[in-house]
C-alpha cells in the first residue's frame, strides 16, 4: 500500500473501529441499565436463563470489552471476539432474518454491522489510528 492510500484508509478504519465500539458500548451500558431485558433476551434467544446480576456482570465486562475495543487494544483478539460475539447474536435471530419483514425488519440491520467486524479485522494492521500504545507497523495486535 503506497503512503496516499494508507493516509486515506487509516481514518476510514478509524471511523469504522469508532462506530462499531460505540454500538458495542451501548449494548454494553443498555444491559446495565435494563437488566430485565437482557434477561428475556438470553432466555429467548440464547435459552440461557439469567438473572439479573448476571445481566449486570455480562454488561459490566462488555463495557470494558468496548473500551478495549474503542482503543484498539490487542487488535487481532478484541476485533476478532467482536466479530464472533456478534456473529453468534446474529445466527441467534435466524429466524427474524429469514422473515424480515414487518415486526422483524431491526434484525436485519445486524447484517451489515456484522460485515463491518469482519471488515475492520481483516484489515486490523492498517487500523494504526489512535490506537492504545500507538501504532505498531507489522506488528499484530
Amino acid at each position: 500500500m503506497n503512503a496516499s492510500q494508507s493516509r486515506s484508509i487509516e481514518p476510514a478504519l478509524f471511523i469504522l473501529r469508532a462506530g462499531l465500539g460505540i454500538f458495542l458500548l451501548l449494548w454494553g451500558i443498555d444491559k446495565i441499565v435494563e437488566p430485565g431485558a437482557t434477561v428475556k433476551i438470553f432466555d429467548h434467544f440464547y435459552f440461557l436463563p439469567i438473572g439479573p446480576g448476571a445481566a449486570r456482570v455480562i454488561g459490566a465486562v462488555e463495557v470494558v470489552f468496548a473500551l478495549a475495543f474503542l482503543a484498539g487494544y490487542r487488535k487481532t483478539l478484541t476485533y476478532g471476539a467482536a466479530f464472533a460475539m456478534h456473529a453468534i447474536s446474529t445466527v441467534s435471530t435466524y429466524k427474524q432474518l429469514l422473515s424480515p419483514f414487518g415486526h422483524n425488519h431491526l434484525f436485519v440491520a445486524a447484517l451489515p454491522v456484522l460485515a463491518g467486524f469482519a471488515a475492520l479485522w481483516i484489515a486490523r494492521d492498517q487500523d494504526r489510528r489512535f490506537i492504545l500504545g500507538g501504532a505498531r507497523t507489522g506488528v499484530r495486535g
